[in-house]
């Protein structure tokens, strides 16, 4: 398929989703510029918590359209989950101001207060554009940039899971209050639901790196959405390289591990109808910028500049050496998908058990790599995923166990029904998280987070509970007590961000590292992950894309990090414990080396 077939036979909504830093929202603007410039009315709109549409199109988004400069009928705007669960608490509460003492009303507005609302708050905005055809009448496309995959999943299978909730509940209340304020929504919801699953109407479109994980993470995709009859399905390879200097070994193993992770793709997923976008000398930044993405012809490109030697800094061997004497307690690697935080997370827990340490790997991922990444036992190291499934089913048990002798049968039926409300999972994994960062008197552990969005949630809630706390000490387990006192503690949680040396994800940290600051979490340590400019290349574009590393680098060390560690990018993929360990050490300092 090539790109003007794409656009010409698209369907009115598109989802763009897929495994984090794959360049799902470059994608979607592309698509919208390109759409608009064929004289189409295009709404293009972020479901993701971590939102970096403004920064690609150049402009500032609010949760209302606003017209894209140089890009006539380009509409964006982004979801914003604050405004969404301040609207949705006013619409649940306004109805018994007035009628019920205000008593009751505190405390439908405390149960209003945690992440469940933001969610369902944000969730509202997304089925308003779905399912209620007047708000979106003035547009012929409606193009949706979604969060990393697991959490696009999570919203794409809400309208069925309220819907069931809904129509089964008998309550009259869920863990979002009053059911009167989600029964009011229940055919907007089935009205989303019906839009999803029109193949006439709604396409998902797949996004991939040319890379065995993100593949299979678009085939296990591809697989969960068709089972909500999301069948009109397109996949995006972005960013194919094929080098240009055949003496360049880095150049020859891109090209070469890109051609092996397409030959191995799922072969469902090889059938799909397919698009390939070649990797471009620079991240497509604004309307100019995109509107080439879709463009066959090589684009301009400026002349290489020339290799320059790098500072010397510290490496991966040198962090964790710092990590190793600082003693037992929690390291949590977080940032923007597709940066590599597995791979890094995997390397710190084998390196530490290689060390001698006791050391558990565990994931809040909902897509869950850190096996793969480890890719085999090591002494030492246990590895673990906070699996969302497993954890609402005991966290529901325990639940209903504990209420057991204080309720009557009728009782327990109701608080089992709301327990099937889609927030008791987030509270659960919540939970699980917590009882992790508890469990580590005698072991390091590392943590690897989900993409930022989901990982603030999950701290959020912890501010929630902490505040919560602070008022009623009884029925809250100890590892919750606990947790933010803990993540406050710098001697025993260290904060690991990594990023690339690119604007959107240095960005998308400096605002995770404040949003962390506020929260009175310190940041231990930055990485800066597969740098180019770092690893001597001399194949042109390579050699552009390393050349423009240079202000990012600066910006993070002299604005944003006490401790920064560069990794070039390697030729061999870092999976398995050997790979991990020559990764560490090939990422030492050459001080280090000659020392």
């Amino acid at each position: 398929m090539t790109s003007a077939t794409f656009l010409e036979q698209t369907t009115r909504i598109l989802f763009f989703t897929g495994k984090g830093g794959v360049g799902k929202t470059s994608l979607a603007c592309a698509t919208g510029v390109a759409l608009a410039a064929r004289g189409k009315r295009v709404l293009l709109v972020s479901t993701d918590p971590a939102s970096n549409l403004d920064e690609v199109l150049g402009i500032r988004l609010c949760g209302e359209p606003t017209p894209v400069p140089g890009a006539a009928g380009l509409f964006a705007l982004n979801i914003d989950p604050e405004a969404a669960a301040a609207a949705y608490r006013e619409r649940v509460v306004g109805p018994y101001k007035g009628v019920l003492p205000a008593a009751a009303i505190t405390s439908i507005e405390e149960q209003l207060s945690g992440a469940c609302t933001v969610e369902i708050a944000a969730f509202d905005q997304f089925t308003k554009l779905l399912g209620e055809p007047a708000a979106t009448a003035d547009f012929d496309h409606i193009v949706f940039d979604t969060a990393p995959t697991g959490h696009t999943i999570r919203l794409l299978k809400l309208p069925g899971a309220w819907t069931g909730f809904i129509a089964t509940n008998t309550a009259g209340t869920s863990c979002l209050g009053p059911l009167a304020g989600l029964e009011s929504q229940k055919e907007l919801y089935a009205a989303s639901l019906r839009a999803l699953s029109d193949p006439m109407l709604t396409t998902l479109v797949l996004v991939s790196r040319p890379e065995k994980s993100a593949l299979e993470e678009a085939e296990r995709t591809r697989t969960e959405l068709a089972g909500i009859g999301m069948l009109k399905q397109l996949l995006i390879v972005n960013g194919t390289f094929a080098a240009q200097d055949r003496a360049d070994e880095a150049a020859l193993a891109l090209q070469a591990r890109c051609e092996r992770a397409l030959a191995a793709m799922p072969e469902p997923l090889s059938k799909l109808p397919g698009l390939a976008v070649p990797l471009s000398a620079k991240a497509p930044m604004g309307v100019r910028g995109l509107a080439a993405m879709f463009d066959s012809t090589p684009s301009g490109n400026d002349p290489p500049s020339a290799p320059s030697s790098p500072p010397t800094r510290p490496g991966l061997f040198e962090l964790i050496d710092a990590i190793e004497e600082g003693g037992k307690g929690v390291v949590l690697t977080m940032g923007k998908g597709g940066v590599g935080k597995t791979t890094i997370a995997a390397a710190i827990a084998v390196e530490l058990a290689g060390r001698g340490h006791s050391v558990h790997l565990s994931t809040t991922d909902p897509a869950a790599h850190v096996l793969n990444a480890v890719g085999g036992d090591v002494r030492g190291l246990r590895v673990s995923r906070i699996d969302p499934a497993a954890e609402t089913s005991r966290y529901t048990a325990e639940v209903l166990m504990n209420a057991a002798p204080h309720l009557d049968t009728e009782g327990l039926a109701l608080l089992a029904e709301d327990l099937r409300s889609p927030c008791t999972e987030e509270i659960a994994v919540f939970r699980a998280f917590a009882d992790a960062v508890a469990d580590n008197k005698d072991a390091f552990l590392v943590l690897d987070t989900a993409p930022t969005g989901h990982t603030l949630l999950l701290l959020d809630a912890a501010e929630a509970y902490h505040r919560e706390v602070t008022r009623k000490l009884s029925d809250v387990p100890e590892a919750v007590r606990e947790l933010l006192p803990r993540l406050r503690d710098p001697k025993f949680t260290r904060v690991i961000i990594v990023t690339l040396p690119e604007a959107t994800p240095v960005h998308e940290a400096a605002r995770l590292q404040a949003d962390l600051n506020r929260a009175g979490i310190a940041t231990y340590a930055w990485v800066i992950n597969q740098s180019f400019s770092a690893t001597g290349v001399q194949d042109p574009l390579l050699r552009q894309r390393g050349a423009r590393e240079a202000p990012f680098l600066a910006e993070v060390e002299a604005e944003l990090a006490t401790r920064m560690v560069v990794i070039p990018w390697t030729a061999a993929e870092p999976v398995g414990p050997e790979r991990l360990h020559e990764f560490v050490r090939q990422t030492r300092s050459q001080e280090a080396v000659a020392g």
